[in-house]
């Protein structure tokens, strides 16, 4: 997992699972309102993941939909 950050594994892959009607900003809404952090937390890691190049433009690269499968194996362990 991402550097056993929990929150930052948690957002990458609840950004993999999105549909396609959501946006980041309704992830990061979501994730807060079952208190996994909070929206300024949110977009701290939102702002992780885009320098670490797990994310451009909105959308996952592949080494950030690499990791986020690889988190999913995880999770489900």
């Amino acid at each position: 997992m991402i550097e056993t950050n929990i929150e930052k594994s948690v957002l990458l892959l609840a950004l993999y699972k999105k549909e396609s009607d959501e946006s980041i900003s309704d992830i990061i809404l979501k994730l807060s309102d079952t208190q996994m952090f909070t929206i300024k937390e949110g977009k701290a890691l939102l702002k992780e993941l885009k320098n670490d190049n797990y994310l451009e433009g909105g959308v996952l690269t592949f080494k950030g939909i690499e990791e986020a499968r690889a988190i999913e194996i995880e999770f489900k362990i």
